[in-house]
């Protein structure tokens, strides 16, 4: 992606590092927008573990524009140049290595960043001793500038989501941690093959193995912590940095020095290019080297390509340039006498008793030159010989007193006491009972009430010297967090945002409510901003929407009496746009409602028909028809028939006459006249 040059910022007299995209990259405007937007969120980041950006920018060159980027100048190696001198590292060398990167990776995560890219290649070891991550933000502005489909990044240490085309979040950087991880403590890496390709899908279709598998021997909490964060399904790793910092620091507190040190007879750092002397300084263990004093590191030399590709698309390899060399080495600690326990120190403090110890070597060995080894005036032989065995004699009652303090006296070992699910009181009695003093520090537990005592360190039956002070982890109980805020979010989105936050989604109701839509939350239980443990179930109130109402009948009823009755219920009147003839409902009333009956949703419609009242119709001509026929033609012309007998009963049976005639309402009633 990038070529990487050794500069001098002119302004502040200061060496950076000048990394120049290709120029396929800087021809690329969307590409040049999202560059711009990553260095600016990586050079908002401020972490001692994050490499600083300090400027970037696009330049017009003969031909082509050139894309830049500045950054902080780290003198020293890459944690691969590490992994090719040793092979693999021991258990407390590689979380050591891995504890700045993870904290930095927290830190970004924090601030919304995510790499991308995480691989030995981009962890800087600084010559000075500080360890960094490098090109925030560099492989997702390329992803962005690439066409659908293509991948970008190195397939050794790919996620499995974005093999898949998922998107990227902060458990993506864990898992490319968790493989280098892997590496760190195997020498090699879980997934090969002959192509990229091949590699990335693997990590989809496979698991990666434990540790323990490759390296026999390796503590069960190693392979517990790689195969966490290398899980497949992105739910099952640490949410994000911070939360796999808590646990990698716990793992190294918890093993053994035995377990942390497992394998370190077999770890060895060569002497670096043109060094001057070599001293070697090793403990009982062989866990610490210090090796060579080399000359001034000189930078910018040569190159050599790392793995970077780009899967999908074209192969850009990326090219480093300027590794120097490291002045001295120091792996591990190397005890002082009477100093701390090394369990006790963490690994800034081991590192300063190894330089300590270091430098009063060389101190020793320079006043030893300075001293003659013979006198050139001998004394009294006699006298010489008497102070001789006097100080032999007081050597050995010193011998026989030191023994005995220390083995049955006032300094011999004892066995730390079992005081887990003690209060505190009563194991400072336990502990003062056994001659020993203690000091407590409070810490979360899921599974010890608080207020009681959770392990000592040292551990119960660890034997210790009666001046060692021991260590209570007092429980404060589980640890509590606030139930977000999730009122008025969709019922998904709310579940979501409770198991992201560590919670577990409870019970669901629903319920009707006129403020709130329908799928959306309510409220839930405990209320938000209540303190509770980490995996609580939540229950979610979820709207139904509005209650329904429902729909009053409205026929027969005037027009502006129907409206203010469906009005009155919640719902919207409309009416159709022509009225309808009908005997039996007068004009202007309701002749018909759509819908007629049921429920409906407030301010839904109700359509109205209204009554146009009877049809006027001419009266048909029956003068002189015949009784029967005369009937039958005003019925069907919409009239009623009455019937009056001019004898009391019908004689000649001929219509002798009719009541109405011309025009009249549909339904009036017609009396005829039968002779």
């Amino acid at each position: 992606m990038s070529t990487v040059y050794l500069a001098t910022d002119q302004r502040l007299e200061r060496s950076v590092a000048l990394k120049v995209l290709y120029p396929h990259l800087a021809e690329d405007q969307r590409f040049l927008e999202r560059f711009e937007r990553e260095a600016k969120s990586a050079a908002r980041l401020s972490h001692p573990h994050v490499v600083g950006v300090l400027d970037q920018g696009v330049e017009d060159g003969p031909g082509h524009s050139v894309a830049y980027l500045v950054m902080e100048y780290v003198p020293g190696k890459t944690l691969r140049d590490l992994l090719r001198e040793r092979g693999r590292l021991t258990p407390r060398q590689a979380l050591a290595m891995l504890d700045p990167v993870i904290e930095g990776l927290g830190a970004a995560h924090d601030a919304g960043l995510i790499h991308r890219d995480v691989k030995p290649e981009n962890v800087l070891l600084a010559e000075r001793g500080g360890i960094k991550i490098a090109d925030f933000g560099l492989a997702r502005a390329v992803s962005a500038a690439t066409s659908t489909g293509t991948l970008v990044g190195t397939a050794a240490y790919l996620p499995p989501e974005l093999v898949t085309n998922d998107a990227a979040d902060a458990r993506s950087d864990i898992y490319s941690a968790g493989i280098m991880l892997f590496e760190l403590l195997t020498g090699v890496q879980p997934y090969t093959g002959e192509a990229p390709i091949q590699v990335a899908f693997q990590h989809v279709n496979s698991r990666v193995p434990a540790p323990s598998s490759l390296v026999p021997g390796l503590a069960e909490d190693l392979d517990e912590l790689v195969l966490w964060c290398t899980a497949v399904d992105p739910e099952k790793r640490p949410i994000d940095g911070n939360a796999l910092l808590g646990e990698l620091r716990h793992v190294r507190t918890t093993l053994s020095d035995e377990e942390l040190d497992f394998g370190s007879d077999r770890q060895h750092i060569p002497a670096a290019r043109n060094d001057t002397a070599t001293e070697s300084i090793s403990d009982d263990g062989g866990r610490t080297e210090i090796i060579g004093t080399a000359s001034p590191a000189t930078t910018a030399v040569g190159s050599q390509p790392t793995s970077t590709e780009i899967i999908g698309g074209q192969e850009f390899p990326t090219t480093v340039f300027g590794n120097g060399s490291n002045d001295t080495t120091v792996l591990g600690s190397t005890p002082v006498a009477g100093s701390v326990p090394e369990r006790q120190l963490d690994a800034a403090a081991r590192e300063k008793l190894a330089a300590r110890d270091f430098k009063a070597y060389r101190k020793e060995q320079a006043k030893a030159a300075q001293r003659p080894e013979k006198t050139l005036r001998p004394g009294n032989g006699r006298r010489r010989s008497a102070l001789f065995i006097l100080l032999l004699a007081l050597l050995a009652v010193l011998a026989a007193v030191a023994g005995w303090f220390f083995g049955v006296g006032p300094g011999a070992l004892v066995a730390v006491p079992d005081v887990s699910s003690r209060s505190v009181s009563a194991a400072q009695a336990l502990l003062t009972q056994a001659g020993l003093s203690s000091s407590a520090e409070q810490v979360y537990s899921d599974s010890i009430a608080e207020g009681l005592v959770i392990a000592s360190e040292p551990q119960a039956s660890a034997t210790v010297r009666p001046w060692e002070e021991i260590e209570l982890l007092v429980s404060l109980g589980p640890e509590l967090f606030a139930v977000p805020e999730v009122g008025g979010l969709a019922e998904a989105t709310a579940a979501a945002t409770l198991v992201a936050a560590g919670f577990e989604v409870g019970e669901v109701t629903r319920q009707f409510s006129g403020t709130v839509a329908d799928g959306e939350v309510i409220a839930t239980a405990p209320a938000p901003g209540e303190q509770v443990p980490t995996g609580t179930a939540i229950g979610l109130v979820v709207s139904q929407g509005p209650e329904p109402v429902t729909v009053p009948t409205v026929v027969g009823l005037p027009e502006d009496e129907a409206a203010r009755v469906l009005g009155d219920a919640g719902l919207t009147v409309a009416m159709a746009p022509e009225p309808v003839n009908d005997v039996g409902v007068p004009a202007g009333s309701v002749l018909s409602q759509i819908p007629a009956d049921g429920q409906l949703r407030p301010g839904a419609t109700v359509t109205l028909t209204l009554s146009a009242g009877p049809r006027i119709l001419p009266v048909p001509d029956v003068f002189s028809d015949r009784e029967a026929d005369a009937i039958a033609t005003l019925e069907e012309a919409g009239f009623v028939v009455e019937v009056n007998y001019a004898f009391g009963r019908a004689v000649l049976g001929l219509v002798a006459g009719q009541d109405l005639t011309g025009e009249h309402p549909e339904g009036s009633t017609v009396t005829i006249t039968v002779t």
